[in-house]
């Protein structure tokens, strides 16, 4: 998942779905107020999330809706806003 990660590419479950594809795409992007990530879905749509170093990782950079983050393995947390999930590569503290 890692490899797929640095090419760009992360899996994701979107709408409520169960089973995660590999049909997002992650892009960063670095900014006067720190990093960002754009996750892109295949029907054109995206969502941003603020990298911080507070302990939770990443935020909802935009929206109403609020990001929730679970660690699912080592390196690996999923990401929820709404009915949709992503499966990102992470740095986990004592990592």
């Amino acid at each position: 998942m890692r490899d797929a990660a640095a090419d760009g590419r992360i899996p994701c479950a979107l709408a409520g779905a169960e089973r995660f594809r590999l049909d997002c795409t992650m892009d960063r992007i670095a900014g006067a107020e720190g990093e960002t990530l754009v996750l892109g879905r295949p029907d054109a749509g995206f969502r941003r999330f603020r990298v911080v170093t507070d302990g939770r990782g990443i935020v909802a950079a935009d929206g109403a809706e609020p990001a929730t983050v679970r660690i699912i393995e080592d390196g690996m947390i999923e990401v929820t806003v709404a009915q949709d999930r992503y499966r990102l590569p992470a740095t986990l503290k004592g990592e």
